[in-house]
């Protein structure tokens, strides 16, 4: 029962209250930080729910009212029962979505790779055009965007391109992003003007902290070489690239765009972290088969996912069957058409599923 379900968030979101008031926890500040996620979690459902339950109390005295032979009476008893009773159906349909279980990574800032694949220059071309596409994107959600690791192409965009986007509940949005991108146009390197089709590939990983995923540095290896710019040339004489290495798993991640060896150490490794987190993410999926029917974009990355036609200005997302003749808004980082689509989506495999 929906009522069950919410006077037991309630209840608990009183207890947590109470229990970041208590002395005694107030010196513990890991207890204190796991309490007040918590609570902040729960608190916009609480707000809800304590408003449809004062919305509900108060339509038997206006059902009383709207029986009285004074006419103002009568008549303002009446608007605010139709504007209650307008309004509790609305609350009931958010209390719904709020109970959705979420996924504990919504929150979280991410770590995105972007690679050239099929296609030669102009997929490294176009894996520029999206990296530019999700900066923009992040501009318009007031997102923070960190490039780790970079390896431009003389002519255009990236053979790859690892950055980091940090603020509000940025996986909630960028992790349907994963996957094969597929572009249609007249390439800038084609002379004859026809339209070829090229991809890229997406991988968008959960930021892990070390409380997610702690690393043992003795399964590390780690190797420093002379970064190197667009074709390879080396920019600098000194080792401050580094390459790091899980041996256990074989997974390698490196960095090169950092000021020193230090930094460039820390970048990799906080890839590392998110590339090793998001394995042990994948394999629980692996067993959890429902729970991954229910999801977009978090399954297959090998998945061709979205197609960016340029001569029909259109943008195709192949999971949802959504098409929108908007492709000169979208590649410019007005993607929130496509994702808050996606969003709905998923929200309405789940409830199918409750």
């Amino acid at each position: 029962m929906l009522a069950d379900r919410l006077e037991q968030i309630e209840e608990r979101y009183t207890e947590i209250g109470k229990q970041m008031s208590n002395p005694e926890v107030a010196t513990d500040i890991k207890k204190v930080t796991e309490l007040a996620k918590e609570y902040s979690k729960l608190e916009k459902t609480v707000v809800k729910y304590r408003e449809y339950k004062q919305l509900l109390s108060q339509l038997d005295g206006l059902k009383e009212m709207s029986k009285e032979t004074d006419p103002e009476i009568k008549e303002m008893a009446e608007m605010e029962l139709e504007e209650i009773n307008n309004r509790i159906p609305i609350l009931e349909e958010e209390l719904e979505l709020l109970l959705i279980p979420k996924d504990p990574n919504d929150e979280k800032n991410v770590i995105v790779e972007i690679r050239g694949a099929a296609g030669g220059d102009e997929a490294n071309i176009f894996a520029g055009d999206l990296f530019r596409m999700y900066s923009k994107y992040a501009e318009h959600m007031e997102w923070k965007i960190e490039v780790l690791s970079a390896e431009p192409k003389e002519a255009g965009g990236y053979s790859q391109i690892e950055f980091m986007v940090s603020g509000d509940s940025v996986y909630s949005h960028m992790k349907y992003e994963s996957g094969v991108h597929r572009v249609q146009r007249v390439p800038q390197t084609e002379s004859s003007g026809r339209v070829h089709t090229s991809t890229a590939t997406v991988v968008v990983l959960p930021e892990a902290e070390e409380i997610d995923f702690e690393i043992d540095m003795q399964d590390i290896r780690v190797d420093t070489y002379c970064s190197s710019g667009p074709g390879g040339q080396s920019v600098n004489t000194t080792k401050s690239a580094v390459r790091v290495t899980h041996i256990p798993t074989d997974t390698v991640a490196q960095c090169q765009d950092g000021k020193s060896q230090h930094e460039n150490k820390a970048s990799a490794l906080k890839i590392l972290r998110s590339r090793l987190y998001d394995k042990m993410l994948q394999e629980a999926q692996e067993k959890e088969a429902g729970e991954r029917k229910s999801k977009i974009g978090t399954g297959d990355r090998s998945e061709k996912i979205r197609t960016y036609n340029y001569p029909q200005n259109r943008v195709t997302d192949h999971r949802i069957n959504l098409t929108i003749q908007q492709l000169d808004r979208i590649i410019d980082g007005r993607l929130e058409a496509v994702i808050e689509a996606l969003i709905s989506e998923e929200q309405k495999r789940k409830l199918e599923k409750q």
